[in-house]
């Protein structure tokens, strides 16, 4: 990959899918300096070549490209309102968070070009730089940004103005919610049933129901391993802003509310620390199964 002009990268927010895309910056060349509020994370970008700065004002100081991987629209808002951006910086939020802050951002920063590029493929595709990255905000800064995010993804599409990459990913965590939770009730199903749940998605995984969730969790699921890749806390946060921004919209997603619904009773009852996945022990609990 060409090695775009001025490549001195801030950072910030080096959580599970942040440390990794650091990482695979500093690997393609790019002079990168983090900020994160754990140490640990910061020592970590230090060893994979990286720079660590005390504050995030240290990190975005003379950065002509700021990259902001933080847990929802507070941390980001602090952020911004905390630092002072030079002229012509290129901010790239890869947060998810609401559309409408997405689009407050873009207007209030009018001499930096903002750009909301949320991602979907969590921490196994921030290691592997598989990453979906859904961009917002105009022509030509995706184009300036394309290069950047071409190192930590796969599937690169630049889906409209300001705040369109944010709705974008809150149609695929509602999609992944809802995949989630048919599975897990096809396996609540099948063992119930008395039929080898493994056979039984196997054989899914082959036909018209073949799905991503499938090919990648079908096996941790059947065997209860929950360990998080991406958790239900931020999949509540993500399906929130799916119904916040149909209610923007002025229409009703009726499987969207049941779905948001379920992934907060997996919350309710202590899983909130799990993987999305743990949907099954929801669905378990429902069926009597648990």
């Amino acid at each position: 990959m060409t090695r775009p002009k001025g490549s001195t990268v801030a950072f910030i927010g080096l959580g599970i899918m942040g440390s990794p895309m650091a990482a695979h910056l500093v690997a393609a060349g790019h002079d990168v300096t983090g900020f994160d509020l754990s140490s640990a994370s910061l020592e970590k970008l230090t060893a994979d070549g990286g720079k660590a700065a005390s504050n995030a004002q240290e990190a975005v100081s003379g950065a002509e490209v700021v990259i902001t991987m933080l847990p929802n629209h507070p941390q980001v808002e602090a952020v911004i309102d905390e630092v002072t951006f030079d002229d012509g910086t290129l901010l790239i939020d890869m947060s998810t968070i609401r559309p409408s802050t997405s689009i407050e951002i873009a207007r209030e920063l009018t001499h930096v070009r903002v750009l909301d590029a949320p991602v979907s493929g969590g921490q196994t595709g921030a290691v592997q730089a598989s990453l979906s990255i859904m961009v917002g905000g105009t022509e030509a800064d995706f184009a300036a940004a394309r290069p950047f995010l071409e190192v930590v993804g796969k599937t690169v599409v630049h889906v409209g103005p300001h705040g369109a990459g944010q709705v974008v990913k809150a149609a695929n965590q509602l999609v992944v919610g809802g995949i989630y939770a048919l599975v897990a009730e096809a396996i609540v199903l099948l063992e119930a049933s008395g039929v080898d749940p493994k056979a039984g998605l196997d054989v899914l995984a082959g036909g018209l129901a073949a799905n991503r969730i499938l090919d990648l969790r079908r096996e941790s699921m059947i065997a209860r391993e929950f360990q998080p890749g991406f958790r239900i806390d931020l999949h509540h946060k993500d399906m929130g802003i799916a119904l916040d921004a149909a209610r923007a919209a002025g229409i009703a997603l009726p499987v969207t509310n049941q779905i948001a619904a379920l992934v907060a009773a997996a919350r309710a009852q202590g899983y909130g620390s799990l993987d999305h996945s743990a949907l099954l022990k929801v669905i378990e609990n429902f069926a009597g199964r648990a």
